[in-house]
This record gives structure tokens, sequence and C-alpha cells, in this order.
């Protein structure tokens, strides 16, 4: 006989504050669930959600995205969030929005990361003769 293989338990984790990454690109919203020691817990984005081409970006995909992995992390014991945001999208409001919704978990603060170009302008071209 084949000996049967167990399935092994998830280790249970328990987090009071953590740290709410979002990432809204032009095409795309990724939200990262981690503690206050930047270990990922949870990771979302709106590709798992089923939405597909231009819906991926909207305010209304980054709502329920944001609804979803906050649902999860209530099973886990949040209380206290931050909120770092990086890069610039319109999915800012959405999440914002779904926070609000679900009122049992309090900001505590917000940062915003967007990186600042670098570089320099770029030069003009020599005229061809």
């Amino acid at each position: 006989m084949a000996a049967v293989k167990k399935a092994s338990k998830k280790k249970d984790v328990k987090i009071i504050s953590g740290i709410l990454s979002v990432k809204t690109t032009d095409n795309n919203t990724m939200i990262v669930l981690t503690d206050k020691e930047w270990n990922k817990v949870l990771w979302w984005g709106t590709w798992l959600l089923w939405y597909k081409w231009a819906k991926k970006n909207t305010p209304y995909a980054a709502e329920m995205l944001t609804k979803s992995i906050l649902k999860d992390a209530q099973g886990l014991w949040l209380k206290d969030i931050w909120i770092v945001f990086r890069w610039a999208g319109m999915a800012r409001d959405g999440v914002f929005k779904a926070i609000n919704e679900i009122w049992m978990i309090d900001i505590m603060y917000i940062k915003e990361e967007t990186p600042i170009q670098f570089g320099w302008c770029k030069w003009k071209r020599p005229k061809r003769n």
C-alpha cells in the first residue's frame, strides 16, 4: 500500500498591526500586506480577481482588491495598518473607500513613496545637412 501523505498545517500567523503597500501603475494594481518587519503575509493583484485589460487600473477594481485582502487579514487579527503608496494611478480613491467601509481596521499612517524621476533632459538632435 502507498503511504498517504498528510497535509501540512499552515503556520498560524497573527499580526496586530501591518503595512499595506499599494502599487498603482497605469495598467495594474497590486497590494501587499506585510508585518512591521516587511515580511510578506498576503498579496493580491487585480489579475487574481479576473479583471483584464483596461479594467485592472480602475478605482472599482482597487476597491474590490482591498476589500478581499482586508477580509483575509481580519482572520489574522489585524487591527491597525500603515498605508504606503507607490507610483501614481487612479486606484488610490478605491483603496480609501474600501478601508472606510471596513470599519474595524484603523489607519495609523499614510506615506507616499513614489520615486522621483532621475536623469536629465533629452538633448536636441543635431541638424542633418
